[in-house]
């Protein structure tokens, strides 16, 4: 899909049976692994595209622009100390309306479910606050809002703020772009997964493909050692921001049914994001806040009694509703 400024957006899409068509889904991934290693992974367990399609719902997994098979910006070709972080989440917007654009007309409809994972969930909650014609179904998974001014991770005290500029996000130290390896990818995914052998939790299959589809999204990863892929850093300013307790959108302005779903061992997301976000969600036409107990930031790709399931079930009974 183009967008209206000229990005070519990638887009796999998952054609259902026609006798069972539900409403079209897009899935939007987060501030590192494109759409294919976050939603479409080819082992069993891996692919959330494939369990909702398989429920009758046309599914479109989009890389945003500087992601995977997407339009890179030019900058991403440069060295990352000379650009200002990449890809804020107005320039998204874009990128989800292209992909939105195209499903509503595919599928002859006015509007499509969005699920976002992570920093996914902040643009597709922007997008649906943007646009709130153009939107039915809103699943904000473990996303941040804002809800707080602390955030061990991300926020104030952390290398993402300015050691000269308090309250402000490290521009110079992030970059336009970062890079991630493998160990990378797994660090704090183990970190919260509360056993000694990770294969209790998760499928070490899983995991293999995970890192090798994020590595496999950048065609430059194999020239550095270890291989390592790039995204741009616009996401992890937005996210700064938000760990410091600011809301980048209007939620109030949001009509669709929206699914807010929290992992409890999540280490992105924050109690108080989903409180805030159920608060200030006045004109929605559904809320629905819900913590999966025990599960982890990755709990769509963890094993189906560690909270996939739960996770399965939530989702696809949200999205039955109202259509």
């Amino acid at each position: 899909m183009r967008t209206s400024d000229g990005y070519d957006i990638a887009v796999r899409m998952l054609r259902p049976d026609a006798s069972q068509r539900r409403v079209p889904v897009v899935l939007v991934h987060g501030a590192r692994v494109p759409g294919i290693g976050s939603f479409d992974l080819p082992v069993p367990g891996g692919s959330l595209a494939a369990d909702l399609a398989q429920q009758g719902h046309p599914v479109h997994v989009m890389d945003a622009r500087g992601y995977g098979r997407s339009t890179r910006p030019a900058a991403m070709e440069a060295p990352a100390g000379d650009h200002a972080p990449l890809v804020r989440a107005w320039a998204v917007m874009r990128d989800i309306d292209a992909v939105v654009a195209a499903a509503t007309r595919r599928d002859g409809v006015a509007a499509v479910g969005l699920l976002g994972w992570a920093t996914g969930a902040m643009w597709c909650g922007m997008y649906a606050a943007l646009n709130p014609d153009r939107v039915s179904h809103l699943v904000y998974y473990n996303g941040l809002y804002g809800g707080s001014s602390r955030h061990r991770m991300l926020g104030s005290g952390t290398a993402n703020e300015d050691p000269a500029q308090p309250g402000r996000f490290n521009q110079g130290g992030a970059g336009a772009w970062r890079l991630s390896t493998g160990p990378d990818l797994l660090r704090a995914w183990d970190s919260v997964i509360p056993t000694e052998d990770k294969s209790q939790w998760r499928d070490p299959r899983v995991a293999e493909a995970y890192v090798q589809a994020a590595l496999a999204s950048d065609p430059t990863s194999a020239s550095r050692h270890p291989a390592s892929f790039r995204a741009p850093s616009g996401a992890m300013e937005d996210s700064f921001y938000q760990a410091t307790g600011r809301q980048l959108f209007d939620a109030a302005s949001i009509a669709a049914r929206v699914l807010v779903l929290r992992s409890e061992r999540d280490f992105w997301s924050r109690p108080e994001d989903a409180d805030t976000l159920a608060r200030h969600l006045a004109r929605a036409a559904a809320v629905r806040v819900r913590t999966i107990p025990g599960a982890t930031h990755h709990v769509h790709l963890d094993r189906p009694d560690r909270g996939r399931d739960t996770f399965l079930q939530e989702v696809t009974a949200f999205l039955a509703e109202g259509y």
